[in-house]
């Protein structure tokens, strides 16, 4: 029997629809929710996200401000200008696209947003709240997956969940957030011994490792649900996820695409959490 799909496009857009007049209620208050995203540089795919965020602010109500930098750009004039941001009561999130040209060190400038502004999360503050459980803006890729599961319906109190892959942007915080969903939480990665019986093991697996199709079949346990973070642009153009789809699907119990599984879902929980800012 074939996994079910969940469909992060169709769930990002229930979503979206909600927020909206939520932002209206805010804007009749005076409060015009305002995101700033810094660009530097000319990297393609930086453009393409930076374009989509626009969109999706567009769509539901929030105002988008694009400052661009050029990659001859230094450390000290992006801290100036995230400095001015700061300052900025009318901007209510900042975010650095990432990542950032040789010769800036992305921790300083990270370091230096507002955690009141901060809605990607990666500033140690909103790091350390969320490491005791008291979240103000989780990580969008990580809130994503779990808003995937909980709409889905998967069991997460007394699941065994693997996280492959220990990033600070998605591996670490999504074990996190299941661990404070009372699952039993691994985090496996580059060096876990016996990786693929640690998988089939798995009620939850959460694949964000960044190798495509790494994943396989024989790696999931029947009736498992399978959440797919990676994106990665093969050789012919096309996009495949860590988890080679297709054959896991004929075990998984649950599984999300690529594309239209996780990632819709990400700039989504940027929205709300921007929206969250500009509240407080």
């Amino acid at each position: 029997m074939a996994a079910r799909i969940i469909d992060g496009k169709a769930l990002a857009a229930e979503i979206r629809e909600g927020l909206k007049p939520r932002i209206d209620a805010l804007r009749l208050k005076g409060v015009h929710p305002c995101l700033c995203v810094i660009l530097v540089g000319d990297d393609p795919a930086s453009r393409v996200y930076v374009r989509n965020k626009g969109k999706a602010c567009q769509e539901v109500g929030i105002l988008s401000r694009e400052h661009r930098l050029p990659a001859s750009a230094s450390q000290g004039e992006l801290l100036t200008l995230v400095e001015s941001l700061n300052r900025d009561p009318s901007v209510h999130g900042i975010l650095v696209q990432l990542p950032l040209p040789k010769g800036i060190d992305p921790k300083p400038v990270l370091d230096a947003i507002d955690p009141a502004k901060d809605v990607d999360g990666f500033h140690p503050v909103n790091v350390g709240r969320l490491m005791i459980g008291e979240p103000l803006f989780p990580p969008c890729t990580p809130a994503g997956v779990l808003r995937l599961l909980e709409h889905a319906g998967v069991p997460l109190a007394g699941a065994n969940a693997v996280v492959v892959g220990r990033s600070n942007i998605v591996g670490k915080p999504a074990a996190l957030l299941l661990l404070q969903k009372d699952a039993t939480v691994t985090l496996a990665h580059s060096r876990t011994r016996d990786l693929a019986g640690l998988c089939r093991r798995a009620d939850i697996l959460v694949a964000a490792i960044g190798k495509p199709r790494f994943i396989t079949a024989d790696m999931v346990r029947p009736g498992a649900a399978v959440i797919d973070v990676g994106i990665n642009r093969l050789p012919d153009g096309k996009l495949a996820g860590d988890v080679d789809e297709a054959p896991c699907a004929q075990v998984a119990g649950w599984i999300t695409p690529v594309p239209g599984g996780v990632g819709p879902m990400t700039i989504t929980m940027l929205l709300e959490n921007t929206l969250l800012a500009a509240s407080r």
